[in-house]
Parts: structure tokens; C-alpha cells; sequence
């Protein structure tokens, strides 16, 4: 049987990870040991990688595809196959910046204001392409982690990456340029990417993790209406395109299926009950294929 070997991202990845195949219709175990898991696809084998290896690994061939960051793509300089974003990130549904920071006092405005300078960051090549393509020379220092407390004592700035920005202003740092913006992606060995059946499983696997990422921040509406009520509720109603309408047995009433934003919920709910709506039910939905 031929089987795809697959990175899963370990590391602050992981759990949003799992949890987006479970919604995508993948169940993923973790061992005793956190790095063989079981999955309950017999044509999948999988592998938990830390996301800053992830591209070395599918570049030799030691695993078909993976998960992991562009940033470390770049980072890297693996020659991979990016398949396709998958725009989730540890904390929401989003892209990630990799930001140059300093203290909110440091006299630093610029990229310029660099020279000379001492940077920590865990991207040291994206760093250093960011300097030259400023014309600026400063020393780039690798940091393991808890790279923010080390300014000003250790650094004179900081190249970080963010989601939000609130572990930055927490240390009282300021953010003075975007040097990378990145997505989860999924990345393909070059040679496995050839590969008919390997690369029509990884493209299948994709478009169910895209249908569970559209579908996460989203639920259904169902309401009944009658027809004399029907636009009011319709200018009420946002929608993925037009939302379906139904005849009901009664011909007089129709029933309205939608798609909308989770958030909206409670602020148009009261607003269908105010136009007429009624038998309005809330569902979650698994995946949304485009």
C-alpha cells in the first residue's frame, strides 16, 4: 500500500494542528512519547517534527509533505514544494509578522538605526536578507527563546514573531518594522510532489483542512418565514453567497439556510426575531468546501 509520510508540526503548532484535523475528519493519537502518532488513515504515516525542522526534513525526502511555517522556509532555504496556505496560527485564524522591536524608549526609528547594532533573534538568515536589503550592517545573534527580555541588556533590539503583539507591549517593547509576514503551509518533497498518488492524497488532505479553516469561525442559520416577511429578513441576513430558500408545506412560508460569521450571531439574531423569523436553530459546521 502506498502511504504519504507526514510532519505534524510539535511545538506551539500542535494542538491547534490536531485539533484542525479533527475537524477535518482526521483523528490524530499521540503516543507515549509524543512523536510517532496514530492516525486513522492507512495511507498516511505520521510524524511529529518540531516546525523549524520540518522543511530539512521534507527536503531530503525523510518525510513526502509537512506543516510548518513559511518563515521557516525561508529560514532554511529548503527547496520544497509550497502546496498551499493554511492560514491558522497558535492562537487564531491568521497570519503571523516576524517584527523588528526595541525598547520603547531606544532612540531606534528606523532599519538604519540598526548600524552597528546588536539584534537577537531565532531567524538569523531572514535577519541578515532584511539588513542587506536596507544596506545595513549589525551583528546577528542567534537567541533561544524568551528573546524579548534580552534588550536592552543583551541587545539592542529584537526580531520577534507575533500574532497580536501583546507579549511585545507586555515587555515594553516597540515594534519599528514588519520584516517577515508568514502563514502555516503545507510543504511537498519536490520528488513526492511528482508522484500522482502522493500528490493527489496531499491535495485532497489540503482541500479538508481549507474546508475546516473556513468553516471554524462560522455557523448556520435556519429560519422559517413567511413570504409576505421574506425581505425584510433577507436585508437582515449577511451571507456566504445568497442564502438558500425552501418551500415549506405550507405554501405561504419558506425556510432560509444560510452561512454566517460566528461573532454576528448575537447581533442579528434579535433582528430576525423582529422581522418575523421564527424556528430559528444555530449549528456548527465541521468544513466549508469552496
Amino acid at each position: 500500500m502506498s502511504r504519504l509520510k507526514l510532519g505534524i508540526p510539535k511545538g506551539s503548532l500542535q494542538e491547534a494542528t490536531l485539533e484542525l484535523f479533527a475537524h477535518a475528519g482526521w483523528r490524530i493519537t499521540l503516543g507515549a512519547r509524543n512523536y510517532v502518532p496514530t492516525i486513522d488513515d492507512p495511507e498516511i504515516e505520521c510524524l511529529m517534527v518540531r516546525a523549524q525542522e520540518m522543511a530539512r526534513y521534507v527536503e531530503t525526502g525523510a518525510l513526502d509533505a509537512g506543516i510548518t511555517g513559511h518563515d521557516w522556509v525561508v529560514e532554511t532555504g529548503a527547496s520544497v514544494e509550497e502546496l498551499s496556505e493554511l492560514i491558522y496560527a497558535k492562537q487564531r485564524l491568521a497570519r503571523v509578522r516576524w517584527v523588528l522591536a526595541v525598547p520603547e524608549d531606544s532612540a531606534i526609528q528606523e532599519a538604519a538605526g540598526l548600524e552597528g547594532k546588536v539584534i537577537a533573534t531565532e531567524v538569523v538568515r531572514i535577519t541578515q536578507d532584511y539588513l542587506a536589503r536596507h544596506g545595513v550592517k549589525a551583528r546577528v545573534e542567534f537567541s533561544w527563546g524568551a528573546t524579548e527580555v534580552k534588550v536592552p541588556q543583551l541587545a539592542d533590539a529584537i526580531v520577534e514573531v507575533t500574532e497580536t503583539g501583546a507579549s511585545l507591549r507586555a515587555n515594553r517593547l516597540r515594534i519599528v518594522d514588519t520584516v517577515l509576514e508568514s502563514a502555516t503551509v503545507f510543504i511537498m518533497n519536490r520528488a513526492a510532489a511528482a508522484d500522482a498518488w502522493k500528490r493527489e492524497k496531499a491535495e485532497n488532505l489540503i482541500l479538508m483542512l481549507q474546508g475546516a479553516i473556513a468553516a471554524a469561525s462560522k455557523v448556520g442559520l435556519l429560519l422559517n418565514v413567511h413570504r409576505d416577511d421574506l425581505a425584510a429578513v433577507l436585508g437582515v441576513l449577511p451571507a456566504l453567497k445568497n442564502p438558500t430558500i425552501s418551500p415549506l408545506s405550507d405554501p405561504e412560508w419558506v425556510a432560509i439556510n444560510t452561512i454566517v460569521e460566528e461573532a454576528v450571531v448575537r447581533q442579528i439574531l434579535p433582528k430576525l426575531k423582529a422581522a418575523k423569523a421564527q424556528g430559528i436553530v444555530e449549528y456548527p459546521l465541521n468544513k466549508i468546501v469552496l
